[in-house]
């Protein structure tokens, strides 16, 4: 008998490694990505100075211009992420630069994923679930129902960020429109957010890219900056997606 348990419990274990796949992997690089967003005076840089494991990193920076009227994205993008029915982990770590302004609070994106709805003609490209600061507090969301009567559920005040430091997020999601997904995250290693039995993304099957880099959306949204730091910097490493935990992790690659 337990000569039969250690032999089940091996095939177990090699049933889960044979099944896990990582599906994405980007050590810090402007290479192997789909395509790089860089909007108005926003920029991404591949640097070796600030760097969360390896030898390079991303850094993203956007700069406010009161004359300009459209948004202000500087992000790396993965097309094909995620679709309806798809079950998935997302992982990246950030680092705010050290003098970050958290007050006053104004809304500054981190990652999101993303899908082009133009055809419809209810929405262009619209994000499913998102993820950002508002001051200091980590938020994230899902987008639900259909493109044309859209639902958002936010998941307000999830962790408190810190400026100057590397923090690690982790995603794991159950694509579904049907009521029986499920959306959890991790953030430096502690779950901070698990969701079941919930609608996680539209009831559309086009697939989803998935984007990091600086979004200051708040200064698009409100309509101007709020404090007086009109030069934004994140720095992101270890952008990774899989099947398991492990695959997803920045710490396990």
């Amino acid at each position: 008998m337990h000569f039969q348990s250690v032999a089940a419990a091996i095939l177990l274990s090699l049933s889960f490694t044979i099944h896990a796949t990582q599906t994405f992997k980007n050590t810090g690089t402007t290479s192997g990505w789909s395509s790089i967003n860089q909007e108005h005076k926003g920029t991404v840089q591949q640097v070796t100075n600030v760097v969360y494991g390896g030898s390079t990193a991303l850094k993203m920076t956007q700069v406010y211009d009161s004359s300009y009227s459209g948004r202000y994205h500087s992000e790396v993008v993965h097309n094909d992420m995620y679709k309806l029915g798809d079950e998935g982990f997302y992982g990246f770590t950030f680092r705010l630069q050290e003098s970050w302004q958290f007050s006053p609070a104004q809304s500054y994106n981190i990652a999101q994923f993303i899908a082009d709805f133009g055809d419809t003609g209810c929405d262009d490209y619209m994000p499913s679930s998102m993820v950002w600061l508002i001051g200091d507090q980590l938020f994230t969301r899902v987008k639900t129902g259909s493109v044309c009567a859209q639902k958002t559920t936010t998941f307000s005040n999830l962790a408190t960020v810190s400026a100057g430091v590397w923090h690690k997020i982790i995603i794991q999601a159950k694509w579904r429109a049907d009521g029986t997904g499920y959306y959890k995250m991790w953030f430096d290693g502690k779950k901070v957010l698990e969701k079941y039995n919930i609608d996680t993304t539209v009831d559309d099957g086009r697939p989803f890219q998935f984007r990091v880099g600086l979004y200051a959306n708040g200064w698009y949204d409100d309509g101007g900056m709020k404090g007086t730091q009109g030069t934004r910097q994140v720095w992101y490493d270890e952008i990774v997606a899989g099947t398991t935990f492990a695959d997803a992790d920045p710490d396990q690659q």
